[in-house]
């Protein structure tokens, strides 16, 4: 059977059962997406090979612990792997990730990076609309400020030169959202944990 036609849970399975070279061809196949996806993260080369090293280190360890049980789903596994790794990252490196908010992976994320069993992942997605239908009901200035340094991960500096108001006013105005928000979370009665 050529390598390229094996799939990924028999391949997962060989390799649980001993075969070394299943992981091989896992990575070969997989390398590029997933060091894509922490590269275009991190924009630094040595940390997306750091995360990329640490992802395929902590899948090792899973499947060597026989702990692995996503029923053919490896690739998106091995995402959420990458994925929380690179939260990890900025959360050492006290900065917020670059997530944007129109891919698999959102800011919301950091809400709760564990494994995620069906109802809890269908509670986490109800949070992230909750949150996104709250932040739409900041004023307009107060959400651009907020999206501004969420989700595009802008110092106030950047914010204030491409909004046209004071650094001080770009804080004021992030603090009003959060205030605001914080209002209106605890007027919709929504907990935003787990």
């Amino acid at each position: 059977m050529q390598h390229d036609i094996i799939p990924d849970a028999i391949l997962v399975n060989n390799y649980i059962n001993g075969n070394e070279n299943a992981l091989e061809i896992l990575i070969t196949r997989h390398k590029q997406k997933v060091y894509s996806f922490i590269y275009s993260k991190v924009y630094d080369r040595d940390v997306a090979e750091d995360i990329f090293q640490d992802t395929f280190i902590k899948i090792i360890r899973t499947l060597k612990r026989k702990a692995y049980n996503e029923e053919g789903k490896f690739l998106p596994w091995v995402m959420r792997i990458a994925h929380n790794l690179v939260i990890d990252y900025f959360r050492k490196n006290n900065r917020m990730p670059k997530f944007d908010n129109n891919n698999d992976f959102s800011i919301f994320s950091v809400l709760s990076d564990n494994d995620l069993n069906a109802e809890k992942r269908i509670i986490k997605e109800q949070v992230e609309s909750d949150l996104r239908r709250l932040i739409d009901e900041l004023p307009g200035d107060q959400k651009e400020v907020l999206l501004m340094r969420i989700y595009k991960d802008m110092s106030f500096k950047e914010i204030s030169e491409i909004t046209g108001v004071s650094i001080n006013t770009a804080l004021g105005r992030m603090r009003y959202a959060l205030i605001n928000l914080r209002k209106v979370i605890d007027k919709h009665n929504i907990v935003l944990t787990n």
